[in-house]
């Protein structure tokens, strides 16, 4: 079932929709740090651009690999790229058809996995500044962005915001941690991003909602549980979930008082692995976007007969099979059914391909 879902939301839902765009002044740079695991657009208004990128300190220049597959040129000229892992901070160039060079990223992508996690309201601290030499004296610092908005409006909800890693040599020009070290081999467990959560509280405006998702799951594996995912979701905006109407929040898992489902810390709680069947609901920016209810296994002769259960052995042996029969029924039409979605999301993304073969990526490490 989740299976025909997604199949059936690329239609309705761009790949790159739930990816967070990062746009720069033309014909200039910009130097930012990011998390890694958590896909992004670096916006470049220039159909057929060109990119190049980068390592810091590098200069072997190399073509297009299947080591960079996670990096594709969109139409308009935009570089999207899925899942950037560490290794991929760099200087991302993008220049025009001409070869005019249209904008220039530095980017830090953070290990995500070694994010500092704290609750205001648990009274947790963040990082403290600390020294740093490499033959004159650096400080090494969280650079905070501006608090997200509240997960959620008229109930008590949560907002965080992300700290990144910088290092300062003069207060004129730090840097994020990574870009300044380079290939420096360098261990602390300071060098690492943040995030710092706590509770909030607004009112309801008017909220147009453009996509809300249902669906069921069921709890498998040997641990008795599934994961879900929340669509649009990113830990570059506001998610929140409830589980049967009730909030589950930072804070209760920060504290260790939530035991019967774990958010994921490394894209912003947008997953959630789940050990109680139960109706969820999740939102970003505060707009309900997919309700997920657990689903139990059922049976056919019930699920057509609830009030016949005392019959003749014969009776119900005919009907179950006449109920198999309905429910293979319906199950040969979904299967057809997302065997055509799937064919029409593979012609989609067939002449999406086609459009980018006249783009072209030089890498550079």
């Amino acid at each position: 079932m989740l299976t025909t879902l997604w199949l059936l939301l690329c239609f309705a839902l761009p790949v790159q929709e739930s990816s967070f765009s990062i746009s720069c002044p033309n014909r200039k740079h910009c130097q930012l740090a990011l998390l890694s695991n958590n896909d992004i657009i670096l916006q470049c208004n220039a159909p057929g651009a060109q990119w190049q990128f980068f390592l810091p300190f590098k200069t072997t220049w190399v073509s297009n690999s299947t080591t960079n597959l996670n990096m594709e040129i969109m139409p308009n000229g935009s570089l999207f790229i899925t899942n950037p892992l560490p290794f991929h901070t760099g200087f991302y160039h993008c220049n025009d058809k001409d070869g005019k060079k249209v904008v220039q990223y530095e980017i830090d992508f953070q290990d995500v996995v070694s994010l500092h996690i704290t609750h205001k309201d648990l009274d947790q601290k963040p990082l403290q500044n600390e020294s740093l030499s490499l033959g004159s004296k650096q400080l090494i610092f969280t650079h905070w962005e501006p608090w997200q908005d509240c997960n959620r409006c008229g109930v008590p909800g949560e907002r965080k915001r992300l700290g990144y890693c910088y290092i300062q040599e003069s207060p004129e020009n730090p840097m994020p941690c990574w870009l300044y070290l380079g290939d420096v081999k360098l261990w602390s467990s300071r060098l690492r991003p943040e995030m710092q959560v706590e509770t909030c509280h607004i009112p309801c405006t008017l909220i147009d909602m453009k996509y809300i998702i249902f669906d069921n799951f069921q709890l498998r594996n040997k641990m008795g549980s599934a994961s879900l995912t929340c669509p649009l979701g990113s830990i570059y905006r506001p998610v929140f979930w409830e589980a049967n109407n009730l909030s589950l929040t930072w804070k209760d898992q920060l504290s260790g008082k939530s035991v019967s489902t774990i958010m994921d810390t490394s894209n912003g709680g947008s997953w959630l692995r789940v050990f109680q069947p139960a109706t969820y609901k999740c939102f970003v920016q505060q707009e309900l976007t997919a309700q997920f209810n657990s689903q139990s296994n059922v049976d056919p002769l019930k699920f057509l007969s609830p009030g016949k259960s005392e019959q003749q052995p014969e009776a119900k042996e005919t009907q179950k099979e006449k109920a198999n029969s309905v429910l293979k029924g319906l199950s040969v039409m979904m299967l057809v059914g997302t065997v055509l979605t799937l064919l029409g999301c593979l012609r989609k993304q067939f002449r999406f391909s086609r459009s980018q073969k006249r783009n072209k990526m030089l890498l550079v490490k």
